[in-house]
């Protein structure tokens, strides 16, 4: 019984993408389309594309069918969608100063039915209104308050999980960072308090990006279980936190939390405890994960590149040396921070934690002299400017000095998209990343185990071995 129960729902999610793929294909505006090729029925091209992903060749993916079709736009298909592919500095343009115009946010299913009620899932008004609401506290202003917080919980990172040991695996270790400082920062909590929250979310993340059949044994059956575990917790706290909150046993203003408790839209309306707890759950993920994929990439690099290490050495020894012995770092000493932040972006332009992002033609458009139907899938690719030599001259070699001055030209840097949809997180990145070189480079040395380790998507950037190191305690060690 429960066999035919499975084959009835894998039959309606065959039906469903056949039914959206010929309705897509039946469009009367189909002639002069974007050069390129669908693929398998139903599949498309998503096992190339997955297994260029695992590679750490989906570069290549991208390369070659700008190559052999257009070098501004190709189309494919992934996921059972049919996918206008946007290259260049004019695609990023394009697609990033039309929302809600041509184009509106768009994920495949998988993440919309992970992340529910999130921003994620809004367009329009909603969106903003939402976007806004959690800005109020994630904005540069506010965040740069919780500089001395994030350098308590960096300093104590590491004197637990990196001090006195001879090797460390980096990708592992570092999720603990990036995790505990999101859960401090959006929840007041410790990791130890909720133990579920940590263990269930590499479960989450590996089935964010996939196809959204929900049979027992496939990723995205385990990750949905995982998203409802998760859940499950954070609505616990929210409960708490509201008598705690009408009892005025906490501030307002504490964290995250708090702040979307109490705090309402230009309309008078505050978020449900669904949207909370589906926006925290946006927000730990993207929180903690993408910024373990550039620590991880950037401990890379200055293991490779001594130059470098020592530059971004002598710019934080210089902030110590002008602060009274055992202070906390503030906001101040971050924005000094200019040399490292330029090593973390030439990192963000190699390898970017996510290397694009999806739209929806919300109507029929040209571009490039193409018909893009409404319906349509949109995807942009970091990659298609990023690694372009007129651009970036000598793309594959490490150079931080691009970012010096003016830096790149505009829509060819992308790492966290642009427009509307920017990645709302920036700042947070940018501090939570910046405290903690700070804290590492002054403790340790460090060498590769293996130089030539390769970084892979699935679906996160992520090293392939997990990025070992042999650590050496810093002859300027505090």
């Amino acid at each position: 019984m429960e066999v035919s129960k499975l084959l009835a729902v894998l039959a309606l999610f065959l039906l469903s993408l056949i039914t959206k793929i010929f309705k897509l294909r039946k469009h009367p505006n189909l002639h002069h389309l974007p050069p390129g090729t669908t693929g398998w029925p139903i599949v498309g091209e998503t096992f190339e594309f997955r297994r260029r992903s695992i590679e750490g060749s989906i570069s290549r993916f991208i390369q070659d069918r700008m190559l052999k079709y257009d070098s501004r736009v190709f189309k494919t298909s992934l996921i059972g969608n049919l996918i206008a592919v946007f290259c260049g500095p004019a695609g990023n343009k394009f697609l990033f100063s039309n929302e809600n115009k041509n184009v509106q946010v768009w994920w495949p299913s998988s993440v919309r039915k992970l992340l529910r009620q999130s921003l994620v899932n809004k367009v329009g008004d909603e969106a903003k209104l939402t976007k806004k609401l959690l800005l109020s506290f994630l904005n540069a202003e506010a965040l740069r308050n919780f500089v001395p917080k994030m350098d308590t919980v960096a300093q104590q990172h590491i004197k637990t999980h990196w001090e006195g040991k001879e090797q460390v695996l980096v990708y592992t270790i570092i999720q603990r960072y990036t995790f505990d400082l999101a859960c401090s920062l959006f929840l007041s909590i410790e990791d130890s308090q909720v133990p579920n929250l940590y263990s269930t979310f590499d479960e989450f993340l590996k089935g964010i990006i996939t196809f959204s059949i929900n049979l027992p044994g496939t990723k995205f059956h385990r990750a949905m279980k995982a998203a409802n575990a998760i859940t499950k917790e954070i609505k616990l706290i929210i409960k708490k936190r509201k008598v705690d909150l009408e009892e005025k046993r906490v501030s307002p203003t504490q964290d995250l939390l708090s702040n979307l408790l109490v705090t309402s839209d230009t309309n008078g309306r505050f978020l449900t405890e669904m949207e909370i707890s589906d926006n925290i759950l946006m927000l730990l993920f993207a929180g903690h994960d993408t910024s373990r994929s550039v620590l991880s990439s950037v401990i890379k690099y200055l293991g490779q590149l001594p130059e470098v290490y020592e530059h971004v050495l002598k710019e934080q020894l210089e902030i110590s040396q002008g602060k009274e012995e055992g202070k906390l770092l503030q906001w101040e000493d971050v924005q000094k921070m200019k040399y490292t932040w330029n090593v973390v972006s030439e990192a963000l332009r190699l390898f970017p934690p996510v290397r694009g992002g999806y739209r929806e033609a919300i109507e029929d458009f040209t571009y490039a002299d193409y018909n893009i139907p409404k319906g349509w899938k949109l995807l942009w690719y970091s990659g298609s400017s990023h690694e372009d030599p007129t651009l970036f001259p000598n793309p594959e070699t490490f150079d931080p000095s691009r970012f010096e001055g003016e830096g790149p030209p505009p829509f060819s840097y992308v790492p966290f998209g642009g427009g509307p949809r920017m990645c709302l997180g920036q700042e947070f990145a940018r501090l939570e990343i910046l405290v903690f070189m700070h804290n590492i480079v002054k403790r340790f040395e460090w060498d590769l185990v293996f130089p030539d380790e390769k970084f892979k998507y699935d679906p996160m950037l992520e090293p392939e071995k997990g990025l070992p190191i042999r650590l050496q305690p810093s002859p300027y060690t505090q």
